[in-house]
């Protein structure tokens, strides 16, 4: 059969290695294939299909310095995962049983249980006799933290299933940001990281959730994933009939030709590795010094981060040989005409790695305060009205005595005029429409302690490359939203004043665990503004995908979604939230948001203010396109996004009612938030047509004369001083916390 497209030339520059105990794993794995009833008579599986397949190759090559036993162990499971997926195509894809899928995928975690003594039920199934199996021979040399992640990337792989069989039975093809999130979970990379850490160290748990580790295994992930779609496009989507593969995606959503597409799925490939190989060389050393990791841990992460490097190169190898994958023509031989023979190798990896310098120095080669003239607003799709609130002129003036009383308009980076021209409660007006009054004062009061955080931010740390008096004042942010009772910090600036009176007003009838929610919120946005800081001192455009995830915590997406929230109550139970359709809802929502706010604010950022964090210059330099066609990309995809919005909320969310069988009391606060959300999104449209941030003549106003190398010195700690009273400023209720 001939193949679709040539496969491009990839970038790895870590030779393969295989591990000595390959014979024993393949022996192993598949007599124990035979007893748990893959091979003949399950319908799957004869065993020529698993010689062919070689899965103890793929695990020889992708973990080849662990032990036998260990190598055997983990084959086995490789086996499982592969069996079970193409269990699930036979049985209930190709069928396109979506009911029957729930209830098998629903038995699966009950032979996962964190407790090892835990009985589990009789296995009915080979895939379950078979999961059974390796959860008791691996959890017990295994702490519990490892069993928890292990467990949840488990069903995730498991349970994502049914996402794809939901496109396949819509006939729908998903957008690329939703495809690369969902992929991670579908495709089982994540779950792969666990087993890496089986083999190689556990991941010290004090460090497992933060940023470094979780773009390490996220970018581990999508190199996996995405290379496999390349390897697989011809057996999914020509023999399958399978949606969800990255080639197909970019195909559909660019309107290009499949060589095309292939090509540029490999362009993220190598841009995730780089990104892989950015976050081990650089954030992780600074995280292990911050957290004062001991040797013993700090190796531990070496040992890890090398296994995920050890599966890129050994998973990338095997795929060239397995017979799974179409692989004709697959560059084995040097690149470089007549380089074969005694020293070919190293001209090939001279080549390549000259190649890769020159993607990498094209990263680091923006030129910033370009004159770009006015942002160019296309025509934005925006399905959902826009309805303001009637309280908006009463919420501008009270928002004006706030800020003074707070001491933002007193610190050099805003005064009246810049608050007003802003005008935020235009902003929340739209967002919470139904709002009373006094919410919408809080509401707007968020809106201008997250802006202005953000504009002080890059002004007081950026221009000069104060990292460090960064991270202190972040650390001194999320240490005035007290949790348990314990006093908030004595605050110190007006960032600090705002945050901790707003925070004591909206968390007073909070539960412990709903203020530690609002607390993450607002954590996450501050933190990334550290990443934002990071990236701009090392003159760094971020990869792609690594830009639109952290954007969403830059622009305070969950800090404002949470506001949504804040009036659902106990009705919705937080696996509901933390489900696959509503992140994916909320994602969507936040993606369209951001996007709009780059899409206004380019002149803005890039000429005015030297802004490197902007959606359409990331696809200007990662496509190599002018500023015309990178924001033609960038309306497709927020356009996308917003189609996949109403896509969730029509089709996802009914499914996700009678999945968890919620009462119509919770369906319908679930409808409610959609229509929040509706509200958010037209809001933010609104806001950025009518505020007097981002036109040119306010940005030529604002900035005339500005030079970023005399950017004001101003402190991040002051003293306290004597503050406008509140309640003395004339129009100003006294607020209930005053």
């Amino acid at each position: 059969m001939t193949q679709p497209f040539r496969l491009p030339h990839f970038y790895m520059p870590y030779p393969a290695r295989l591990n000595p105990h390959l014979d024993e794993a393949r022996t192993h794995s598949a007599e124990w294939a035979r007893g748990m009833g893959m091979l003949e008579g399950s319908g799957i599986w004869e065993q020529s299909d698993l010689e062919a397949h070689d899965y103890g190759l793929l695990c020889a090559y992708t973990h080849p310095e662990c032990d036998g036993p260990a190598l055997s162990l983990i084959t086995d499971w490789y086996v499982w995962v592969f069996f079970f997926d193409d269990h699930f195509l036979e049985t209930f894809k190709r069928t396109q049983d979506r009911a029957g899928g729930k209830a098998y995928l629903d038995r699966l975690p009950l032979f996962m249980p964190l407790d090892p003594g835990t009985p589990v039920p009789e296995p009915e199934n080979p895939v379950e006799a078979g999961l059974a199996d390796l959860w008791a021979r691996t959890v017990p040399s295994m702490s519990r933290p490892w069993r928890e992640r292990f467990s949840i990337a488990t069903e995730h792989l498991l349970n994502e299933s049914l996402w794809e069989l939901s496109n396949i039975n819509e006939g729908r093809v998903a957008n690329p940001v939703e495809y690369i999130e969902m992929r991670r979970k579908v495709g089982g990379a994540p779950w792969s990281a666990g087993l890496v850490e089986y083999a190689t160290a556990e991941v010290p748990a004090e460090v497992a959730d933060s940023r470094p580790l979780r773009v390490l295994m996220e970018t581990f992930a999508d190199g996996v994933h995405l290379r496999n779609d390349l390897f697989s496009y011809q057996r999914e989507v020509e023999d399958e009939g399978e949606l969800s593969n990255g080639v197909l995606v970019l195909e559909t959503f660019f309107g290009c030709s499949t060589q095309e597409a292939a090509d540029a799925v490999n362009d993220i490939l190598t841009s995730r590795l780089h990104q892989f190989e950015h976050t081990a060389l650089t954030e992780v050393p600074a995280l292990a010094a911050e957290r004062a990791l001991t040797p013993d841990r700090v190796a531990a992460v070496a040992a890890y981060t090398r296994g995920l490097q050890d599966w890129q190169s050994g998973g990338h190898e095997w795929h060239l040989r397995s017979s799974r994958y179409m692989n004709e023509g697959a560059v084995r031989e040097p690149r470089i005409p007549g380089a074969a023979g005694f020293g070919g190798s190293a001209a090939d990896v001279g080549a390549l790695l000259s190649a890769a310098g020159a993607e990498r120095l094209r990263s680091y080669s923006h030129v910033p305060y370009q004159e770009v003239g006015p942002s160019l607003i296309p025509d934005i799709h925006m399905p959902f009205e826009v309805t303001l609130s009637p309280h908006l002129d009463g919420a501008r003036g009270r928002l004006t005595c706030w800020s003074h009383a707070m001491g933002i308009l007193s610190e050099g980076v805003w005064d009246e005029d810049k608050l007003i021209a802003y005008d935020l409660p235009l902003c929340a007006a739209g967002i919470h429409p139904d709002a009373t009054a006094d919410g919408l004062d809080l509401s707007s009061q968020w809106l201008a302690w997250g802006t202005y955080g953000d504009d002080y931010y890059p002004l007081v740390f950026g221009h000069r490359k104060d990292l460090a008096a960064a991270k202190v004042c972040t650390a001194r942010l999320s240490a005035c939203m007290p949790v348990d009772g314990e006093p908030p910090l004595v605050p110190a600036n007006a960032m600090e004043r705002g945050l901790v009176d707003l925070w004591t007003r909206t968390t007073a009838d909070m539960t412990p665990d709903a203020k530690r929610t609002m607390r993450g919120a607002v954590d996450v946005m501050t933190d990334s503004w550290l990443w934002e800081l990071s990236n701009q001192a090392q003159h760094r455009v971020p990869d792609p995908v690594d830009y639109l995830e952290m954007r969403r915590h830059t622009f305070g997406s969950e800090l404002t979604t949470s506001l949504c929230r804040l009036g659902h109550g106990p009705t919705i139970p937080p696996e509901v939230y933390r489900s696959g359709p509503v992140r994916s809802l909320e994602n969507a929502a936040m993606d369209c948001g951001m996007l709009v706010n780059d899409v206004f604010s380019y002149q803005k950022e890039i000429q005015y203010e030297g802004e490197i964090h902007n959606g359409i210059l990331v696809v200007q330099h990662f496509f190599g396109c002018d500023y015309p066609a990178a924001l033609h990309i960038v309306n497709d995809l927020m356009t996308q996004r917003m189609k996949q919005f109403q896509h969730v909320a029509a089709h996802e969310l009914p499914l996700l009612f009678e999945d968890f069988d919620l009462g119509e009391e919770a369906r319908d606060t679930l409808r409610g938030y959609v229509r929040e959300l509706e509200h958010w999104l037209s809001g933010i449209l609104k806001w950025h047509q009518d505020c007097h941030r981002y036109g040119a003549a306010d940005l030529a106003r604002r900035f005339h004369g500005f030079r970023p190398d005399r950017a004001p010195d101003l402190p991040f700690i002051r003293p306290e001083r004597p503050l406008p009273d509140p309640a003395r400023q004339p129009g100003r209720p006294v607020p209930a916390s005053a």
